[in-house]
């Protein structure tokens, strides 16, 4: 039988300046994620014309996601495996492409892990790790666009 997780969040918008969603051009897109006992996101759309980009969006968070769980899966990969990582930063990059219908989805998402390994002799079974944490990766393996990684290792 397959563990089921289950996620409860709440999310409101806070955007209403007292004529609601009247005018699609004005009204303002933020809005508050809340999870019980967590801190809480303040977000807006990725539209630049409507949006604050002083505030997440919705795609930031899904680069965000892959990007946290892969480096997660990966850690945990490498610690099964005997490879110890003493420092880890992904630059990660996202492309999404606005359809004809007016609509966007995601075409890919790119890791680009740099990871510190304590020994030398750790860097190719390091770098090889990156594929099977990809495979233990839940968020990536729930997205239908390429999520690829091109790993750097490093003896620290």
């Amino acid at each position: 039988m397959a563990h089921q997780h289950n996620y409860k969040i709440t999310t409101e918008w806070t955007g209403n300046k007292g004529d609601g969603n009247k005018n699609v051009r004005t009204y303002d897109r933020s809005h508050t994620v809340s999870i019980q006992g967590k801190p809480e996101l303040f977000l807006t759309t990725d539209n630049a014309a409507v949006g604050d980009k002083s505030k997440l969006n919705p795609e930031d968070l899904l680069v965000s996601a892959i990007s946290s769980c892969h480096m997660l899966s990966y850690l945990y990969a490498c610690a099964i495996e005997g490879i110890v990582i003493t420092s880890y930063t992904d630059h990660a990059t996202g492309i999404m492409i606005e359809n004809a219908s007016g609509g966007e989805s995601f075409k890919e998402v790119t890791l680009n892990p740099i990871c510190y390994v304590a020994d030398e002799r750790m860097i190719a079974k390091a770098i090889e790790l990156h594929h099977k944490a990809h495979e233990i990766c839940y968020i990536a393996n729930s997205m239908n666009f390429e999520v690829m990684c091109n790993p750097t290792c490093i003896v620290a």
